[in-house]
């Protein structure tokens, strides 16, 4: 295998977590599409946010996911809602293998509660309105992050 394999899913969904060992199994590189956007940024996801707002970031996450197709042998984690805007789905798709990592509301909600004043799309939410919002947003993301692809 010679081309990226991108993993998708929820925030907190454990992409980076997981990422990092299946690169290290098949001795691949790893990629935290975020970090690298703050490091080619020289600042935090969080403050562009607040800069420039999330449709700006939303364009830089794009110009990185296009940037991340010539990376080879690479395991690639994705913030969470990379498949859902403009055609970053499909350049995944055609320049590597994606997998959507699956994990229930609660679950997610779980790990969500102690870091959502460090994510701008969560932050301030009580624990059912984050339940909410996660639920929502899985809903309508859904037909988008399971297009199944067969390499």
């Amino acid at each position: 295998m010679q081309y990226p394999i991108y993993l998708t899913g929820f925030m907190g969904s454990g992409k980076s977590t997981f990422g990092r060992l299946l690169a290290r199994e098949l001795g691949f590189k790893f990629i935290d599409l975020d970090k690298y956007i703050e490091e080619e940024e020289r600042t935090s996801i969080s403050e562009i946010f607040a800069r420039y707002g999330e449709e700006k970031f939303r364009e830089i996450e794009r110009l990185a996911v296009h940037e991340s197709t010539k990376s080879g042998k690479a395991v690639i984690a994705t913030g969470g809602g990379v498949p859902c805007h403009f055609d970053n789905i499909e350049i995944m798709n055609k320049h590597g293998l994606t997998i959507y990592l699956k994990v229930s509301p609660e679950a997610l909600t779980d790990r969500l509660m102690p870091a959502r004043e460090h994510r701008p799309l969560i932050a301030g939410k009580s624990r059912e309105e984050l339940l909410a919002f996660i639920r929502s947003t899985l809903h309508k993301e859904a037909p988008i992050t399971r297009k199944p692809r067969l390499r």
